[in-house]
């Protein structure tokens, strides 16, 4: 994960204004639901990787029932919008947000019941040191449970996904299923899971797209900058083609640590 701001205060006004406030990544309440789905989360410890500006945070302890929520970034200008909104919620008792560095957790063996993520863990280029930090800090019978962005394969890239991923100009560490499969399974954890979202987000992303495009892209201008929104729109232009191929595919990963 870098450890330069990839998403300053502009990039986060934008991505909450398509997605929903709080929310750098797609789905809302509702993918974070699904992400969790078998996790029990009340009256647990739950670390978040990747907690952005808070809304899911909050959301995991609101309509969730965690216990206590660690919220982890790498990034000053997300981790002070989360610490504001956790504030703001009146849940700085129950939500802790730190910043880290990129390497180890900052945390002792057996710290949390359940490790989660939702669509950060791409800019971790290690999978198999990730995977075998999320089984170190979590209890026996612990949970991980995440959503992340995949490319199908881990050969050299076609044209097309090269040329989504230069335009994202993001720290994209992307891997395959078959990749984080075994890097689950070497770490320990069993019941390994894996669900493709590529075809709910193919459509999510064409929608998205006609949002930015269409008849509304001149609000959209009034709000972001037209230079701006003229290269989100260049952008999803060449991610929704590598979705329909099923190159870039968004997958739901989730494995239990044996009690």
């Amino acid at each position: 994960m870098s450890g330069e701001d990839l998403y300053d205060d502009s990039h986060i006004a934008f991505l909450e204004d398509l997605w929903g406030e709080g929310f750098l990544s797609p789905g809302g309440p509702e993918e974070v639901a699904r992400v969790l789905d078998g996790v029990d989360l009340r009256g647990k410890y739950v670390l978040d990787i990747g907690c952005g500006s808070g809304a899911i945070a909050v959301l995991l302890v609101r309509e969730h029932g965690a216990a206590h929520v660690t919220g982890i970034d790498v990034e000053d200008p997300v981790c002070a919008a989360a610490r504001a909104r956790v504030a703001a919620a009146g849940l700085s008792d129950r939500i802790t947000v730190e910043k880290v560095v990129p390497g180890p957790f900052p945390f002792r063996d057996q710290s949390f019941d359940v490790v989660f993520s939702k669509d950060s863990i791409i800019h971790i280029p290690d999978k198999e040191a990730l995977a075998a930090e999320a089984f170190r800090v979590l209890k026996p019978g612990g949970r991980f449970a995440a959503s992340d962005w995949l490319r199908s394969h881990d050969g050299a890239p076609s044209a097309e996904m090269a040329h989504y991923i230069r335009l994202e100009a993001l720290d994209f560490a992307m891997a395959s299923p078959e990749r984080y499969r075994a890097a689950m399974d070497g770490a320990g954890f069993r019941d390994v899971e894996l669900v493709n979202r590529s075809p709910w987000y193919a459509g999510e992303a064409a929608a998205e797209l006609q949002e930015l495009s269409g008849p509304n892209r001149a609000d959209w201008e009034a709000r972001h900058d037209a230079a701006f929104i003229a290269h989100q729109i260049e952008t999803w232009q060449a991610m929704v083609p590598v979705l329909r191929t099923g190159e870039h595919c968004p997958h739901h990963i989730r494995g239990r640590k044996p009690a």
